[in-house]
């Protein structure tokens, strides 16, 4: 009933229908799993045609700073929904930026298994957090974040701060067409990349009897 995604202010948690008391126990129940992996967000809810009341949105809000997860924003399609937010100083509406930036992002399952495709370049300060798989079409500048519980995988250049296997996935890797991120992070191993010598190709970094090593992406050995 919820799912989340992840924007330059943090997180987008949206609804897609039913009633509200069912929709709030799923989010703080998806929330409460993922704790330490949000831990810190600020949060924004779109409820779609979900009507909530400015009781219903302080009790959640209230809930989630529990959690240590600040909502900032409430989206709606329900006119009585964003007078209610507004009365509580939360934002009811994109800027055209970050607009553009949720219609960049989709959703995506296979396998069972949850991923975000990211259609775009990262720029400096875009942060990227979510409790599955990440693919990037596109660079990931530096000053880009991207915090994924599985892989991260990025069809361009990397040049960011990455962190795979987020909440201790050991088997998680990091690929991209150019590896050169500030920081590398799978589980709880960390990597500065050196230098690079001799032309980019593309690279898997992977963690092997706990270390950290990247070596050529090559599909068709795996």
């Amino acid at each position: 009933m919820v799912r989340v995604k992840g924007i330059r202010e943090g997180l987008l948690f949206l609804l897609e229908g039913g009633d509200w008391e069912d929709n709030c126990r799923a989010l703080l129940k998806m929330v409460g799993e993922r704790q330490e992996f949000w831990r810190g967000a600020k949060v924004a809810l779109d409820s779609r045609s979900v009507v909530i009341g400015e009781d219903e949105i302080l009790s959640l809000k209230d809930a989630l700073s529990q959690y240590q997860l600040t909502l900032w924003a409430v989206f709606s399609e329900s006119p009585s929904t964003q007078i209610a937010a507004q009365k509580l100083g939360l934002a009811t509406r994109f800027n055209r930026l970050e607009k553009e930036e949720m219609e960049a992002l989709s959703t995506i399952v296979h396998d069972g298994e949850g991923a975000v495709l990211i259609n775009k370049t990262l720029r400096s300060g875009y942060r990227v957090e979510y409790a599955g798989h990440v693919i990037v079409l596109g660079d990931v500048n530096p000053g880009a974040e991207i915090i994924a519980a599985g892989n991260i995988i990025v069809w361009g250049r990397l040049r960011g701060v990455v962190h795979a296997g987020a909440e201790g996935d050991v088997q998680a890797v990091v690929c991209a067409l150019d590896l050169q991120p500030t920081q590398l992070r799978i589980a709880d191993q960390i990597a500065l990349t050196p230098q690079r010598k001799g032309k980019p190709q593309p690279e898997m970094a992977r963690l092997l009897d706990g270390q950290l090593v990247a070596e050529p992406w090559n599909a068709k050995e795996r």
